[in-house]
């Protein structure tokens, strides 16, 4: 009874995770709980990072059996497998693009339409990066996911990268939602230094009403427009206008309500435990990984500067009436960015408030990102 009994410990033991456990492992569920405080303690991004967080935890206890693919001794395959082949056919990002247009309010934008200037040269950062990535021994496609991390774009970098480059895909959605959530500490310092106490102080007068046909023709022609001149950007830029249509049509508002809520949060959470289950100890833990880590802070930095540049233009064309740091918000990181703005000057004149001016390129920034990453994919897939 006793042999029995030491058998059955031992088969207990023998298939225990511990036995599996390794190093990498071990510093993979460090980083976990790392990026667990970070998004409950600290509220970096929690809506995503959490999930990325626990996926990356579940990714890396051995022996689970949870990312095991279909094979015969295995014919179901394991949660996180299934999970991930959302990424793969990529559907996530694109629902949750659905998402962010129902959630959008395109006003500001068409109220001036000038700003998708703004949104455009905020991309700078994504072709410096580019170029950075390839003098630094990435391949034109991993360069180009990496890139992307530029826009401050979560769903538009995890979409081009698990077309063109999936081997980097968990490090490159860190990066991403990270500089993403570390927008009100990344920017102000960039705002300062491109723009003069006066600059800051800038008023400028209100925005003009946008009328319901202008709402409702805005995502119809933008789609028509970007699909026939860029395909391959079809999916992004055409469920983000396909959301913001169910907001402004008037008569779908359930559906429109369902997207910025049930199916934009449910899909949130899959989104991200497939990202942290890429976060395997043995794939994660590289140099490559800390390289991308900092050129999407190099991509970041300069797609804020390519906008506030182009904002300085802007006022000096406008004879001193459009606020430069505008052009700040032209990255993608809706809407904290544009607050990110206003909070910056505000300490220089306490009267003036440009959160709906700020909101223009920040969504253009959104739509920027998209055209970037469908140009990089129709030259990648030729």
């Amino acid at each position: 009874m006793i042999e029995i009994y030491l058998t059955a410990l031992q088969g207990i033991v023998e298939g225990s995770g511990l036995v599996g456990l390794t190093a990498k492992n071990l510093a993979m569920l460090g980083i976990s709980f790392i990026l667990l405080y970070l998004a409950i303690r600290r509220g970096f991004e929690p809506l995503l990072l959490l999930p990325i967080a626990f996926g990356c935890l579940l990714a890396n206890l051995p022996l689970s059996g949870i990312l095991e693919g279909v094979s015969e001794n295995n014919i179901h395959g394991g949660f996180l497998y299934w999970v991930k082949t959302g990424i793969d056919h990529e559907l996530y990002p694109i629902i949750i693009f659905m998402g962010i247009g129902a959630l959008t309010d395109f006003g500001p934008l068409l109220a001036n339409p000038i700003t998708f200037l703004l949104g455009a040269s905020a991309q700078l950062g994504v072709f410096i990066a580019v170029i950075g990535a390839m003098g630094w021994g990435f391949s034109i496609q991993e360069a180009a996911g990496i890139g992307i991390i530029g826009g401050a774009d979560g769903p538009t970098a995890i979409y081009l990268c698990s077309k063109v480059a999936p081997q980097i895909l968990g490090a490159v959605a860190v990066a991403a939602y990270s500089y993403m959530s570390l927008v009100p500490l990344i920017q102000p310092p960039v705002i300062k230094l491109m723009t003069s106490k006066a600059d800051r102080a800038i008023k400028m007068d209100q925005l003009r009403p946008v009328s319901k046909l202008e709402r409702v023709l805005f995502p119809i022609v933008s789609t028509v427009v970007c699909g026939l001149i860029l395909p391959a950007c079809v999916p992004l830029v055409g469920m983000l206008m396909f959301g913001n249509l169910l907001r402004e049509s008037g008569c779908t508002e359930r559906l429109s309500l369902a997207a910025q809520n049930e199916i934009l949060n449910a899909t949130t959470i899959f989104l991200g435990l497939s990202v942290g289950s890429t976060m395997e100890g043995e794939t994660f833990l590289q140099m490559t990984t800390i390289k991308i880590i900092f050129l999407g802070l190099v991509a970041f930095g300069f797609s804020t500067v390519g906008g506030l540049a182009l904002g300085q233009v802007f006022k000096v064309l406008s004879h001193g009436k459009i606020n430069p740091t505008i052009g700040s918000a032209g990255v993608s990181a809706v809407p904290m960015a544009a607050r990110v703005v206003q909070k910056v000057v505000q300490k220089e004149n306490p009267s003036s408030f440009l959160l709906m001016h700020a909101m223009g390129p920040n969504v253009a920034g959104v739509i920027g990102t998209a055209v970037a990453a469908g140009t990089m994919l129709t030259l990648l897939t030729k």
